[in-house]
């Protein structure tokens, strides 16, 4: 691997444009360039019109998936104005958009798949991850259910094995009176960090485990520039990546409160999870909730071949 693939999506929700799949890419990993000329890469035309919080995806077989919230808060703006948000939680899609590719630059046509259970009031920020003791994927939501009055969002889980048939969604995070959303895990010699939004807290969380089901533990050391991170308010989106070549990990975190897009954070211990500001990042936009993957030289060149920057 010697590039980096981000797909995200952009802007605040000022038109129906910006919630859709944007490809940027990276030779470094720190300085970011949007393709296809800043326009959107892959449109949504079902389900709710509009897509975030994207998640990218190689998976064992060399096939690339994305898998993306069916959303859109510019279009529910036009309809539920400025209850979009609290009505997006309780009468919102129980479906995500799949996409799938052979080499990253042809896509299959948008689908729509429910993973969410019936009484699902939302289903958000889908993400997956290869589970070596299934032989499956495990993807993962935040959903509100009618069944405590869409009081808290959780984390729930579905298992797949082509990202078409799922199996029944349970529940994997549940802190009863919490609400949970925008998980992320990433694996590094058999230990799994996973990066949590505590939505009633607006701080992100660290945990550790060596299984994906169960035994996961608090990071006490994790820390953003000094500061116990589950303390530090304001961000959610996250993602993470390891540069290739280095010790070194990067922490994507969505400044959401402050309306900056994408932060990056540091650390060259991802055991211990210390993070720190990076000053040598740039972004050519603003980025929103997505996700890096690692891609290799012939990747990059195709990309730029059929997605042309400006």
């Amino acid at each position: 691997m010697s590039a980096y693939l981000f797909a995200h999506f952009v802007g605040t929700e000022s038109n129906a444009n910006e919630e859709q799949i944007y490809f940027s890419v990276s030779t470094d990993g720190n300085t970011w360039t949007t393709l296809n000329g800043g326009a959107p890469v892959l449109t949504s035309n079902v389900g709710e019109k509009g897509v975030r919080d994207p998640y990218i995806l190689r998976g064992e077989d060399g096939k690339f998936f994305i898998i993306a919230t069916d959303l859109s808060i510019y279009n529910l703006g036009l309809t539920q104005g400025s209850n979009k948000w609290g009505y997006s939680q309780t009468n919102g899609s129980k479906n995500i958009v799949v996409w799938e590719s052979s080499d990253l630059v042809n896509w299959s046509e948008a689908s729509l798949v429910k993973v969410a259970t019936d009484n699902a009031g939302c289903t958000w920020a889908p993400e997956a991850v290869y589970d070596a003791e299934t032989d499956s994927y495990m993807v993962f939501w935040a959903s509100k259910v009618s069944d405590d009055n869409y009081t808290v969002q959780r984390i729930y889980k579905s298992y797949t094995k082509d990202f078409v048939n799922f199996s029944e969604p349970e529940v994997y995070i549940d802190d009863v009176d919490i609400s949970n959303i925008d998980t992320t895990i990433i694996n590094d010699k058999g230990i799994y960090y996973r990066f949590t939004k505590n939505e009633t807290n607006s701080s992100v969380t660290m945990m550790k485990s060596t299984s994906l089901s169960d035994g996961w533990k608090e990071v006490d050391t994790y820390k953003i520039n000094g500061v116990p991170g589950n303390t530090v308010t304001g961000y959610e989106g996250p993602t993470i990546y390891k540069l290739n070549g280095e010790n070194k990990w990067c922490l994507l975190l969505d400044y959401y409160s402050k309306s900056q897009g994408y932060k990056p954070f540091v650390t060259s211990d991802i055991t211990k999870g210390e993070f720190t500001s990076a000053t040598d990042f740039t972004f050519d936009a603003k980025y929103r909730h997505g996700t890096v993957m690692p891609i290799t030289q012939a990747e990059y060149d195709a990309l730029i071949a059929k997605y042309p920057v400006k």
